[in-house]
């Protein structure tokens, strides 16, 4: 063990030259009990060492820099005996700044220096407990002393904790954008698109940047009730930001008001104060909602183009659109339901629905697995296992009248969990629009494990949507 003022500046070249030499001994042994026993024995004491860099670090033996972090703004500063190779091995930056120095004051944010501990003791211990409102100083802190491998961690820990949904997303978002990570920006982006009525109806919805909000409003994956739960949470967020006119206005022409029902849109005209404000902004729009909802789809088609994104529903929950089902022990049997869908969106199709039959398998054989008899003597391969099999869900109309002139059917599979009295969704799968099945559904998810992030108190979760979707089919010249 180092004594302190033993390690001066300029001798880092002997610190390397030991840990070299370390290696090469160690390297050395092994290769020795590989050639004269078969088989060794591993003698493991890694949780000893690690007991005493922590002695190490809170005694300040053999310290040889002293590290002084104060907070922003405030008197208050907190000392901090360290080591140079420790905190050199880790990073670039701390073997610079250190090489000529045995004491340096560094300024940090409140959040950060609140945390300096445990990033001090992460250097000495490679490990370190994290709470949520400790992952951005954690993070800061990693980036601006170029710790790669606690970026990645404090990183992943924010993206599990998006999946969990009890990581703050919003926030989360904006600092994915400073900082550049588009791997946390996205997976807070899709975590927020998936579960924006329970993000709408918290304190972080009046957080939302306008910039957050227009990648939102784009988007067709948003789940939540309706189009009109939408437009009620974008009102809060306007009478909240107040952001400029053009803001406004452009987030209001994102509303998808023909998915709302006449009637209802009637209300909006009468009593909303964002309308009432901004209007003019948005009358195209109303005017072509009302069209919509007052004419066939199929006559409507004829003159209009409907293949835009203002006549695709998004990923909407209410009855008219899809049904919750909760598959107790999934691992188990097949298992299949039933459920109504209104065949459009338009008032013309409001009294019309569709039966649609889902069918469950926890271990479905692809051909290529199937037992294949090899003649008819009745001599067989061995039989495919039922591991080998994945789940599949399969979700097709009761009868071929469900296929309407113009339309096609888009289908979405939601896996989640109820947090708070609401659905959380976890993991989301799309069908193609010619299929009956999502190819990659379930595809990594292990069933039979108990503490499955797809399986909530071992139910799993689904909701199933269906998306009628219009298509253009005659043109009339202008």
């Amino acid at each position: 063990m180092l004594r302190k003022g033993s390690c001066k500046p300029g001798s880092w070249g002997s610190f390397w030259a030991i840990l070299a030499l370390v290696g090469l001994v160690t390297r050395a042994a092994q290769r020795a009990d590989v050639g004269g026993e078969a088989a060794g024995t591993a003698i493991n004491h890694s949780h000893m060492l690690l007991q005493r860099l922590q002695d190490l670090l809170r005694q300040g033996n053999a310290s040889d820099v002293i590290l002084r972090v104060q907070a922003v703004g405030t008197d208050e500063v907190r000392a901090f005996h360290t080591h140079r190779l420790l905190l050199g091995l880790h990073s670039e930056l701390f073997r610079e700044l250190l090489s000529n120095q045995s004491e340096v004051m560094l300024r940090e944010s409140r959040d950060c220096a609140a945390v300096f501990d445990k990033f001090i003791r992460y250097l000495y211990c490679g490990e370190l407990t994290v709470l949520l409102a400790q992952a951005i100083p954690l993070h800061r802190l990693a980036t601006k002393y170029r710790v790669a491998s606690l970026q990645r961690g404090v990183a992943d820990y924010m993206r599990a904790h998006l999946a969990g949904g009890v990581g703050p997303a919003v926030g989360w978002y904006h600092y994915a954008v400073s900082t550049g990570d588009e791997a946390l920006r996205e997976s807070c982006l899709q975590f927020l698109a998936w579960n924006l009525s329970a993000v709408a109806g918290s304190a972080e919805w009046g957080a939302v940047s306008p910039e957050l909000l227009a990648q939102l409003l784009q988007r067709s994956d948003l789940v939540l009730q309706d189009e009109l739960e939408l437009f009620h949470a974008l009102e809060a967020w306007l009478g909240r930001a107040r952001p400029p006119p053009t803001v406004a206005e452009q987030a209001l022409r994102a509303i998808r008001y023909p998915m709302i029902p006449p009637a209802q849109l009637f209300q909006l005209q009468a009593r909303s104060a964002a309308l009432a404000r901004h209007g003019p902004a948005v009358a195209d729009l109303l005017l072509q909602a009302y069209q919509f909802h007052a004419a066939s789809p199929l006559h409507y088609a004829k003159f209009f183009h409907v293949n835009g994104s203002a006549f695709l529903p998004r990923n909407y929950l209410a009855p008219a659109w899809g049904a919750p089902w909760v598959i107790n022990n999934p691992a188990r049997d097949d298992r299949s339901t039933s459920f109504q869908t209104q065949l459009g969106p338009s008032g013309h199709d409001a009294g019309r629905r569709i039966t649609w039959n889902v069918l469950f398998s926890p271990r479905w054989l692809p051909v290529s697995l199937r037992p294949v008899y090899a003649d008819a003597a009745g001599t067989a391969l061995p039989a495919a296992r039922p591991e080998d099999g994945r789940p599949r869900l399969v979700v097709t109309p009761a009868s071929s009248g469900g296929d309407a002139a113009g339309v096609s059917f888009q289908k979405t599979v939601l896996v989640g969990a109820r947090h708070q009295g609401r659905l959380l969704v976890r993991h989301a799968y799309s069908f193609h629009q010619s299929s009956e099945e999502a190819g990659d559904f379930l595809a990594h998810a292990d069933l039979q494990r108990r503490n499955s992030e797809y399986l909530v108190e071992n139910a799993l979760h689904l909701h199933l949507i269906v998306k009628p979707v219009y298509h253009t089919l005659i043109r009339t010249p202008s």
